[in-house]
Order: C-alpha cells, then sequence, then structure tokens
C-alpha cells in the first residue's frame, strides 16, 4: 500500500507576465515530502522562471503557491528562509570571500538557538558530502566552474530547509560529482524533505527522480512517473528531435536515446544503437 505524503509546495493555476510577454500559462503541480521531482524542458520552455516563483522571487500575475499550506507572500524573508532553499544556475560574489566563508552564511537562517558547536557540525557535514572541504581557504573566485557549483550546494544544504529547489545543480559538474549531486537529493528526500530541480541531462533525471514535469512553452505537457511523462512521441516534438525511448539495462527507468534528424545517418544510427546494446547487454551480464 502506498502511503500518501503531505504536500511541501502546491502550484495552482500559476501564471507569469513580465513585460508584456507570458512566461508561464495554468501551470499546476506539486512538491511532495519525501520525492525528488525534476523540471525538464528545451530552453525557454519556463523552469527557471518556475523554480523562482517557487522560491517566492517573482510576482504571480495569476494563480496561488503554497508552501506548507500557506501562502508565499505571507512569509517573513527569514522564515521563508528557513522553510526552502534555492540553488541559483550561477552564484556571483562581489568580494573575495573564501569557500567556508561562503558555506557559513547558510546558517544565517537558522534559529539562532542552537550553539555554535551545532553550526560547525552541519557545516562540517555539508562540506564532505559535497567534496568542498580540502577548498576551504580558497577564495570563492579562484574556483572552478564545477567547485563554486559543489561551495554553493554546500552552502545550500547548511541553511537545513526541509524544501530544495535547485536550478541546474549538475550543469558544470564532472560526471562522478553528477551522481553525487543527484545522490545528495535523493538522500535529502528519504529524510524527509522535498526536493525541486531543474535538469537537462533527462537520463540522469529518470533514473534519480521520484517524478517528471515536462515543460513546454511555459505549460506542463506531461507530470507524473518517469514512465509516464517520457513518451518518445512527446519528447520529439517538445524537443523537435527524434527520440526514442527504451528500458535501462541496468536500472529499472527508461533510457532516453536522441536520434539524428538527418535520414541517411538513422540507418547507421540504429547500427551502432545494436552494437552499443549487445555490449551493455554482455556487461551487464557479467
Amino acid at each position: 500500500m502506498s502511503v500518501e505524503r503531505r504536500l511541501a509546495l502546491d502550484i495552482q493555476h500559476l501564471g507569469i507576465t513580465l513585460n508584456g510577454r507570458e512566461l508561464l500559462s495554468d501551470v499546476s503541480l506539486d512538491l511532495r515530502q519525501g520525492e525528488v521531482l525534476a523540471l525538464l524542458g528545451p530552453n525557454g520552455a519556463g523552469k527557471s522562471t518556475l523554480l523562482r516563483a517557487a522560491a517566492g522571487d517573482l510576482p504571480l500575475t495569476r494563480g496561488q503557491i503554497l508552501l506548507d499550506g500557506v501562502a508565499l507572500d505571507r512569509y517573513h524573508p527569514r522564515d521563508l528562509a528557513a522553510r526552502r532553499a534555492v540553488l541559483p544556475q550561477q552564484t556571483m560574489l562581489q568580494f573575495a570571500f573564501t569557500v567556508r566563508e561562503v558555506v557559513e552564511m547558510g546558517r544565517g537562517a537558522r534559529n539562532r538557538r542552537q550553539t555554535r558547536d551545532e553550526d560547525e557540525a552541519v557545516i562540517r557535514r555539508a562540506m564532505e558530502r559535497t567534496e568542498t572541504d580540502t577548498l576551504q581557504e580558497r577564495t570563492f573566485p579562484t574556483l572552478s566552474g564545477g567547485e563554486q557549483a559543489r561551495v554553493t550546494l554546500a552552502r545550500v544544504l547548511t541553511q537545513e530547509a526541509p524544501v530544495l529547489l535547485l536550478d541546474e545543480p549538475t550543469a558544470a559538474l564532472d560526471l562522478s560529482h553528477q551522481q553525487m549531486v543527484m545522490e545528495i537529493a535523493r538522500e535529502v528526500a528519504q529524510a524527509g524533505g522535498a526536493v525541486m530541480t531543474i535538469l537537462h541531462d533527462i537520463n540522469l533525471a529518470a533514473a534519480y527522480a521520484d517524478r517528471l514535469a515536462l515543460m513546454h512553452r511555459g505549460r506542463i505537457v506531461a507530470f507524473g512517473e518517469p514512465w509516464e511523462a517520457l513518451n518518445p512521441e512527446l519528447l520529439t516534438e517538445v524537443f523537435d528531435c527524434p527520440i526514442a525511448v527504451a528500458r535501462h539495462p541496468m536500472r529499472n527507468c527508461p533510457l532516453v536515446l536522441p536520434l539524428p534528424k538527418n535520414a541517411a545517418h538513422m540507418q547507421l544510427a540504429g547500427k551502432e544503437l545494436t552494437i552499443s546494446s549487445e555490449i551493455i547487454h554482455k556487461f551487464s551480464s557479467h
């Protein structure tokens, strides 16, 4: 029997129009406690706009957003920061803060009744989990893009908010750290939190997210579990690229395969796919 999860975030018939341009139209979805929800879609689909609205950073033209059953605009900024933490696409700092100082900033939203020792323990765990503990004395601007992304994630984790909103958290990362970030998202969900994240890697989303929301031109065109949301015909239309969906040979999840648009290349792609499938099957059978 499935357990009904409490709604952490409830987005109802959301519409956003800025400078005369409609960015979101009649968007409804919910984020449940204990789950990872991934937002997918091509560039300009409205994913970041939706995430910013969910964070309370954009005015709503229509609809409402409830965080723990309370409208976002009813929260005091400090109370809102304690309930949700936001990872932006890019973090710009005007001063050369050290990595340690950047991570410590996340503790500002917490209840000041916590002791310094408690703060230290949270900071240490976040830096170890994001593999940034060896960077503590480095200044933030001297880091690579991937290192900056991991430091910013550590800051978000130290906030200890039950709802995480992550805007392309894996974009600047290598394969190993992409897996690390999604494992962290799953750990947060399994501990009772809720994570909404924008991802461009559909296969990463299919492997780690409980539900997917596919966006196109400011609307949600599919919303559900990976096998339900990743329809090949719909993906082909949304991404303007031939797409096949197969079963992952080593995970119980969909495997999304973009195909060449050029008909002359389709036959070659089919042969390569057959060879690749044979290699994967051979590998997975050992």
